[in-house]
């Protein structure tokens, strides 16, 4: 045991002659999440897992949109045997919450205390920005993730254990509670959700699942503790007012948008049914992936708001990508301080920090150049699409979303390969910008300043 411990506490890549290279947090994970890629691209790879024939690029990208829980497919998942959809939704349980989170829980179960470094790597997995209590966390993240997927999939079971039967309808439960939790988007029914587009239960679970997901580890854990602490912390109020408005606000445009298109909300019957598919519609481009209507049916300024919901993604530290929902308040804090003439962002009454405006905007603007190089890249190879679909495509592999408009399967094998850079830097992407900005030091020398016109 003390041999392993001593192994574990060794640096991860050594060179000749003893030269050791220190890996930071962020590579770290970037590597541990390649690694599983490369996994699960050799599994499903082999049609002994699968039960179908998948090249070696359809195996990448399934790998790939599972590991970062996207959810876009370029093969049925629906088709695949058992044993594959196994290994699939393995992918987005380990990836949805961190490799890392998976090691420490080992390494916990082991009686293994968390060496210092591995600790750093677990807080900026999770976005904790406290050392103390990380293990703590660790426990209530498993806890909360498995008690939450189980009442899921035993609630959904009431819907579809009566449809298909015991063992395929628990089964169909459990891979849709896991996957919604994770945000992953993934479903193995050959329509996806779109049947069940009037259904209260099927709608209400799923909805609640992947909002839980969403909002961030440190906001559940918050929220667990509120009982006996009555306070939260400016990030968890702005994660959770954000999330109301963004949700409620996109919910009423598509109601506006769409309520008249017959291919959508205008057809369905009840007005119920048109609220409660434009609730659904309203919270998944910001997390999940799951859709009760098809994308490409939509309206153009609909098509507009689901990207701008998928860009804006959902807490730090959640299941989620996109450049965040706090990251985007910031911004928005920014440009409002600027617009009164003031220096200083503030929500809540409280100041936000300047290292914290930084990295607000370093972020968006990463992200923003990410979808226009991925766009960019795509009119290059998919030369007979629409621009329109192919923005989606890229927006939607960027916030990891899986949402689509149905030209995913026929991506060419570099669209396909772009996507899948896409996916892996949107998910960890954000991680790793935030911990470089984070540790920065300040320069050594200051230069005199330099007026430049704005505008």
């Amino acid at each position: 045991m003390m041999r392993f411990r001593q192994r574990l506490a060794k640096p991860l890549k050594r060179v000749p002659y003893g030269r050791v290279i220190p890996l930071s947090p962020p590579q770290v994970i970037l590597l541990g999440f390649i690694a599983l890629i490369t996994l699960g691209t050799l599994l499903l790879s082999s049609s002994a897992v699968t039960g179908m024939p998948m090249s070696w690029h359809e195996a990448l990208f399934t790998a790939t949109s599972a590991v970062t829980v996207t959810g876009l497919t370029v093969v049925d998942t629906s088709q695949m045997s058992a044993l594959g959809q196994i290994v699939v939704l393995g992918l987005i349980q380990v990836g949805g919450l961190g490799f890392m989170t998976f090691a420490a829980l080992m390494m916990a179960l082991l009686g293994m205390r968390l060496p210092l470094h591995q600790q750093n790597m677990v807080r900026e997995t999770l976005h904790n920005t406290s050392y103390s209590g990380v293990m703590s966390l660790v426990r209530l993240v498993i806890l909360f993730t498995l008690t939450a997927e189980l009442a899921g999939a035993l609630l959904l079971a009431l819907t579809w254990v009566p449809e298909f039967g015991w063992a395929q309808g628990l089964w169909i439960s459990t891979f849709h509670a896991v996957s919604a939790f994770n945000n992953a988007g993934f479903t193995i029914l050959p329509q996806g959700l779109v049947p069940w587009v009037a259904d209260p239960l099927v709608n209400s679970v799923m909805s609640l699942l992947f909002v839980i997901g969403g909002l961030g580890f440190i906001v559940i854990a918050e929220l667990v503790e509120w009982r006996r602490q009555r306070r939260l912390s400016l990030h968890a109020r702005i994660v959770l007012h954000a999330t109301l408005w963004l949700s409620l606000g996109a919910m009423l445009l598509l109601l506006l948008l769409e309520w008249n298109n017959p291919s959508t909300l205008g057809g369905l019957e009840s007005i119920f049914a048109r609220l409660q598919a434009a609730w659904f519609q309203a919270v998944t481009p910001r997390s999940a992936g799951f859709s009760t209507l098809n994308m490409d049916l939509l309206t153009a300024p609909a098509t507009l708001l689901i990207m701008l919901l998928m860009f804006i993604g959902a807490g730090s530290g959640s299941t989620a990508s996109g450049i965040k929902v706090s990251t985007f308040v910031v911004v928005l804090l920014v440009a409002r301080s600027f617009l009164r003439g003031s220096t200083q962002p503030a929500i809540f009454r409280r100041a936000i920090p300047e290292e914290t405006v930084f990295k607000a905007i370093a972020v968006a603007l990463a992200g923003m150049l990410l979808v226009f190089s991925s766009l960019f890249v795509l009119t290059l190879t998919e030369t007979g699409k629409t621009f329109i679909d192919l923005a989606f495509e890229a927006v939607s592999a960027f916030g990891t979303v899986g949402l689509s408009r149905g030209i995913t399967e026929e991506l060419s094998v570099p669209g396909q390969l772009t996507l899948c850079v896409t996916m892996l830097l949107g998910r960890v992407g954000p991680i790793s910008l935030g911990y470089f900005i984070t540790t920065r030091q300040a320069p050594g020398i200051r230069y005199a300043q330099g007026h430049v016109h704005i505008g």
